[in-house]
């Protein structure tokens, strides 16, 4: 997703570009990996908490690390500060206290995602359903990983399955183009982009991300339309000339890897 705080901070370079889609990959899965039961996500409307709230779920947390919801809480407020370490370190003793809770396996597993720890989070989300309760939300978070290790075959095998479960839902159709884009295969990412962004619920990460795979394509002013509907022009401008250096240094790492014309 191109930032909507922020401008994109990469070239797309050989390297470069396979980390901003991965960035982009792990800010869908933050989104849509969320867990349903009540009872563990605590979440606080939605928004950042305040140094307070998130103070105050600490001492909670220390008086009695036993209590899910509290703990839960803790590391939402802990995620939302971008406390995201710590908010691994929380779930991971939950997830020992509670070794059969898949929600709060999925939960442990996307923030695993978050810091990069990858091999973990595949063995951990393996874990937060079973073949017979396939969860789309964690299916699509497997795909996530697949696809920062590189296996876009596999990662796409997930996202595939998640949509038989959820239809047309956005984050998923939008994880499934970014791994397209990660094959290089930009025209079916821009087409997946696009079933994505039409459908209800998509939001401003979703259509970031056709905007990146239409910059990545050199359509700069079809990105822009598109940034202008979420992002100040400042923002609009620095997105827009991050998609510029993306491009160019595509092209440059294309023709480098061309055989010399010794004619």
């Amino acid at each position: 997703m191109i930032a909507a705080s922020r401008p994109v901070a990469a070239t797309f370079a050989r390297n470069s570009a396979p980390r901003l889609i991965a960035a982009c990959l792990v800010t869908l899965v933050a989104a849509g990996c969320q867990s349903r039961s009540p009872e563990t996500t605590g979440s606080i409307n939605g928004a950042r908490p305040s140094a307070g709230q998130t103070e105050a779920l600490a001492e909670s947390y220390a008086a009695n690390p036993n209590d899910l919801g509290t703990a839960m809480r803790y590391a939402q407020a802990l995620r939302a500060s971008d406390q995201r370490a710590q908010a691994s370190a929380v779930l991971q003793q939950a997830a020992l206290r509670n070794p059969r809770n898949t929600a709060v396996l999925g939960a442990y597993g996307k923030s695993l995602v978050e810091v990069g720890r990858l091999q973990e989070a595949q063995e951990v989300l393996q874990n937060a359903h079973s073949p017979a309760q396939p969860d789309w939300r964690i299916l699509s978070a497997q795909g996530s990983v697949a696809d920062q290790l590189g296996d876009h075959a596999r990662a796409q095998g997930f996202y595939d399955a998640a949509l038989k479960i959820r239809p047309d839902e956005p984050s998923v159709l939008s994880n499934l183009g970014l791994s397209y884009a990660l094959a290089r295969q930009l025209d079916r990412a821009e087409e997946t982009m696009r079933v994505a962004v039409s459908r209800p619920g998509a939001d401003a990460r979703v259509r970031g991300n056709l905007a990146l795979v239409l910059g990545l394509k050199g359509r700069f002013d079809e990105a822009e339309a598109i940034l202008r509907r979420d992002l100040p022009p400042a923002e609009v401008a620095a997105n827009l000339a991050s998609l510029r250096s993306l491009a160019a240094q595509s092209t440059r790492a294309v023709t480098a890897r061309k055989p010399a014309d010794r004619g």
